[in-house]
């Protein structure tokens, strides 16, 4: 006796229903915490360099700045010469120079590392300028630092003027300049993963077993 077989009736396939995709915000990672982590060290390394770039600066800016020499005087100081009552502009304006110089450079560099190109270069290129552009800030004036109270009291002695920070904005062109440089290069990349290449794979550990797949494969091919 034949009869219809009804299709609601067939066994529903084994296995755990489709589930929807882990959200951010249900437990499930970031995608981009390994990323950040596989980068710290080269961020770290970037900090350091950025840094040290930081005290040429200041070096640089202390050679480059212009100063005037005073003598003094029974009467007081007298300018040696004719000095410029912009220094205290010139003086601003050359370590704007050599810091958005640093700021150009480092964008550029750091974009250039492809292996590194992502949200932790980013980070690393802000903190890194910062700690830079105080770096130099603070060792110009350090070693600008003008006379003494016993130079200015010893008449017939030349003093130079001391080097000075007259606006504090200058130290914000570093940062803003290297972070401008790395998006506007971001945004140029047709390629979604910034054109960064595939980490290595790691090669299995002697001694253990391969994987089904493989072994599968090895039984097919013999």
């Amino acid at each position: 006796m034949t009869g219809v077989v009804d299709s609601t009736s067939a066994a529903a396939p084994a296995g755990p229903p489709p589930g929807s995709p882990a959200r951010w915000g249900a437990g499930a990672r970031w995608p981009g915490r390994a990323e950040l982590r596989a980068d710290l060290r080269g961020s770290l390394v970037l900090v350091g360099v950025l840094l040290l770039a930081g005290v040429a600066a200041g070096l640089l800016w202390w050679a480059l700045a212009p100063r005037a020499t005073f003598e003094v005087t029974a009467d007081g100081l007298v300018p040696v010469g004719h000095p410029s009552a912009e220094l205290p502009f010139a003086d601003d304006g050359v370590l704007t120079l050599v810091l958005a110089g640093i700021g150009l450079v480092a964008g550029l560099v750091a974009w250039r590392l492809r292996r590194r190109r992502g949200v932790a270069t980013v980070l690393a290129l802000a903190v890194g300028t910062v700690l830079a552009s105080l770096a130099a800030w603070q060792l110009g004036e350090l070693l600008g630092a003008g006379p003494s109270p016993a130079e200015l009291a010893a008449v017939g002695t030349r003093v130079i003027t001391p080097l000075r920070l007259g606006s504090p904005a200058a130290l914000a062109v570093a940062p803003f300049l290297a972070v401008l440089g790395y998006v506007v290069s971001t945004l140029l990349t047709a390629s979604e993963d910034l054109d960064r290449p595939d980490p290595v794979p790691v090669a299995p550990n002697a001694g253990h077993p391969l994987p089904e797949a493989t072994a599968a494969e090895d039984v097919l091919r013999s």
